[in-house]
């Protein structure tokens, strides 16, 4: 028994940025940063939250899969940049959807957040708790990126993209693997909210999102292709057998040496860094949704899926859509 992926959809905020755009903010170009990268705008919020747009994208899964939000029974948002520590945004969610029959929590792996989650749904559904859940990965970057660095404000966007999934006796995910690296997390962080309380008053560390580029590069393209080789020797599918690869949107550079590594193709790693930029927990499903209103998923098709960021944190699964 697995979870089947039954229904996509994603949203994303209205205002685009361009590269030039951003030459006024910061010492860059627009072939500067498509030559380092391979993005040239991303989506940034001017009002629109990781509430509104992860409620929007849940809502346009359940009509994808033509399933109302009374039948969930599980509400997962993966997020690293919600508006509020309480409640959590998953039971903001769930009322804005009128999802009153759902058990409904946050999860925190960063880059690697909706992959988690939809790992996590399925376990669930597989120890015969729930029967279906709402999986959703959203961001609202801009707001804890630091608009005069150069080096990470060109990367991020805003968005979210959510899926439906249910129980099914065949296809859906046929196997997973995650990791975490605890020790490094140091090479992509940004704090909270600093100690501050009567008796002592602390500096913050990381106010904005600091990243040591070189070393979440080196991480990537080593573990990435690691996970993916042991999902797919765990299920018994050679990577020939892999329809499509739809990994985390972070770097273009990343996803090139990856499929080389791997020795694939690059067209059977479809990419829309270059339209959204790098948004987090919200890349994967957004460009899952993407694939699937414009029919490149059939039913039968093989995917692997791939998250990496911070924590740090990388895993993968394997599809059958």
């Amino acid at each position: 028994m697995s979870i089947r992926i039954m229904g996509t959809g994603s949203a994303l905020p209205e205002k685009t940025v361009s590269n030039l755009e951003l030459t006024k903010l910061v010492d860059t170009s627009d072939e500067w940063i498509r030559e380092r990268t391979g993005i040239a705008q991303r989506h940034i919020s001017t009002g629109e939250t990781l509430v509104t747009l992860a409620a929007e994208a849940c809502g346009r899964a359940l009509e994808n899969a033509g399933r109302d939000a009374s039948q969930v029974e599980l509400l997962l948002v993966a997020t690293c940049s919600p508006e509020r520590g309480i409640p959590c945004a998953a039971c903001q969610v769930q009322r804005v959807l009128g999802a009153e029959n759902a058990a409904a929590f946050d999860l925190n792996a960063a880059c690697s957040g909706f992959l988690f989650a939809l790992h996590t749904a399925c376990a669930y559904v597989e120890a015969g708790i729930y029967q279906n859940a709402l999986v959703a990965g959203g961001e609202v970057l801009s707001k804890i990126v630091d608009w005069t660095d150069r080096g990470t404000c060109i990367l991020f966007g805003d968005g979210a993209g959510a899926v439906f999934v249910e129980k099914s006796g065949t296809g859906g995910i046929l196997g997973f693997v995650q990791h975490s690296d605890g020790t490094r997390g140091d090479v992509l962080k940004c704090d909270s909210r600093a100690l501050k309380n009567p008796y002592v008053e602390l500096p913050m560390e990381a106010e904005f999102v600091q990243m040591d580029g070189r070393e979440v590069f080196s991480f990537a393209v080593r573990q990435v292709p690691a996970c993916i080789r042991e999902v797919l020797t765990k299920t018994g599918v050679r990577a020939e057998e892999v329809d499509l690869f739809v990994l985390h949107q972070a770097n273009r550079r990343i996803l090139e040496t990856i499929a080389k590594r791997l020795a694939v193709d690059m067209e059977r790693f479809p990419m829309n860094l270059d339209r959204v930029g790098n948004m987090s927990s919200a890349s994967i499903p957004v460009l899952l949704d993407e694939l699937n209103r414009s029919g490149r998923l059939e039913r039968g098709s093989r995917i692997v899926l791939a998250g990496f960021g911070a924590g740090l944190t990388y895993g993968a699964c394997l599809v059958e859509w």
